[in-house]
């Protein structure tokens, strides 16, 4: 049996984010989409479909073949990317699906079979989005069936969302074996001591404080906790990663290679970014390689204790969440004292001073606040800039690095237009 991953025409409600990866490798727990089908699915080849611009990078991270439909050569499980899998969507996709059988929820695709013939006919096709019209292709061809309860994500809040209950379910299966890293004598834990877990070569320093009562905490290999930090769990530390007299609060799942100091709560960062001092993070999704200046801090929760709303494809969506935080894509930075209010989106590359209030574009250097014309970031200075910062972390950027930006300053002009940035100098 193939389990193929694939992306449906969703993947836009996660913009920025998804920009620059498939929904697939978004992190929620301390895995994300693609390693949780490789743990549920062990035994399975694996094939991943995705945009065709986001292919060449993609197959620097991964093993396993990315929009390679010729490599069909058995019955294949055709999984949304956007599945959180576990074994007990196994279990029913053992009971239910039959060859050619399709289990949709809301009219999306969550998760199918396909006879080898079938999906090789339509394997090209995957190399897309999935859309509705190959869904009614491949309706005519399966037998639909609809469901509800599936944990399909929709949105990134939900990421957020799940977080916490997806940590208390990771922790109990991956932390079997003792803590092989050093927790300071002088260290405090809360709790049962089996609900923290220090990889190997991490320290926790003196009077570093781990609250495990509320759930478990997972520290990651080569990663050091700064003595005056507190984490409460359930929370992930990912490897590499330097907590800096932090307050991680419950529901954090924190990537490798970050550097975090001060409040964060209920928030995912994907890896290789800096939140090093004062300032909130609350509610929030960041990306890789983001970097957020000293006391940068974002609100989670309106005045009004009503519902955050969010733009997603130029419509309000009520998120029905009390607490949503911001979304930032991959390369951005915000200046030193930067606010950001509930529920907004600031994209890839973008620089922000100031009191965000709107949504900022992609290769934009954003200062409405201040005073100043929103001005377009130039590709060439967004490619400088990257290469510095991958430098700082022994990181080499490649031809694809480069062209990747490339393609998605081309597909994000249209948005930059649309929000009136304007090219020439930056000017304050």
């Amino acid at each position: 049996m193939i389990t193929a991953l694939f992306e449906d025409e969703d993947y836009k409600n996660f913009l920025p984010i998804t920009y620059t990866r498939p929904v697939f490798e978004c992190r929620t727990g301390i895995f994300n989409f693609l390693e949780r089908a490789q743990k549920t699915y062990a035994e399975s080849r694996i094939l991943l479909f995705t945009r065709e611009y986001l292919t060449p990078t993609l197959r620097k991270r991964v093993s396993h073949p990315v929009n390679k439909p010729e490599q069909i050569d058995d019955h294949v499980l055709l999984v949304n990317g956007s599945l959180i899998l576990d074994e007990k969507v196994r279990r029913l996709a053992q009971k239910k699906l039959a060859k050619n059988v399709l289990m949709l929820q809301n009219n999306r695709l969550a998760i199918g079979s396909l006879s080898k013939e079938v999906a090789r006919k339509h394997g090209k096709e995957l190399c897309k989005p999935l859309t509705k019209a190959l869904l009614k292709k491949l309706s005519k061809k399966c037998k639909t069936l609809n469901t509800t309860g599936l944990p399909l994500m929709n949105y990134p809040w939900d990421l957020v969302n799940q977080n916490s209950d997806l940590l208390q379910k990771d922790y109990g299966e991956i932390s079997k074996r003792e803590s092989e890293g050093l927790l300071d004598k002088k260290a405090a834990v809360y709790g049962d001591k089996r609900n923290v877990y220090i990889g190997k070569g991490s320290h926790v320093e003196t009077f570093a404080l781990l609250d495990a009562r509320q759930g478990p905490i997972f520290v990651g290999n080569e990663t050091v906790i700064h003595s005056g930090s507190r984490i409460t769990g359930p929370s992930y530390i990912g490897d590499k990663t330097i907590v800096t007299s932090g307050l991680i609060r419950q529901g954090c799942s924190i990537g490798h290679v970050c550097r975090v100091g001060g409040e964060v709560e209920e928030t995912i960062m994907q890896g290789y970014s800096n939140k090093y001092h004062t300032g909130f993070l609350g509610h929030a999704y960041v990306g890789e390689w983001v970097n957020l200046s000293a006391a940068t801090t974002n609100a989670d929760l309106k005045s009004t204790y009503g519902n955050v709303t969010v733009e997603i494809e130029k419509k309000r969506i009520n998120t029905r969440n009390m607490k949503v935080g911001c979304f930032i894509g991959d390369n951005a930075k915000t200046s030193i004292g930067t606010q950001i209010y509930t529920g907004l989106k600031i994209g890839v590359a973008a620089q922000v001073h100031g009191f965000l209030t709107e949504n900022v574009p992609s290769f934009t250097i954003w200062a409405k606040s201040l005073g100043a014309k929103n001005v377009e970031l130039t590709c060439e200075s967004a490619i400088e800039t990257q290469g510095r910062a991958f430098s700082r972390r022994g990181v080499k950027q490649t031809v694809e690095d480069i062209k990747l930006l490339e393609k998605i300053f081309k597909i994000t002009a249209k948005e930059r237009k649309e929000a009136g940035v304007r090219k020439g100098r930056f000017k304050l």
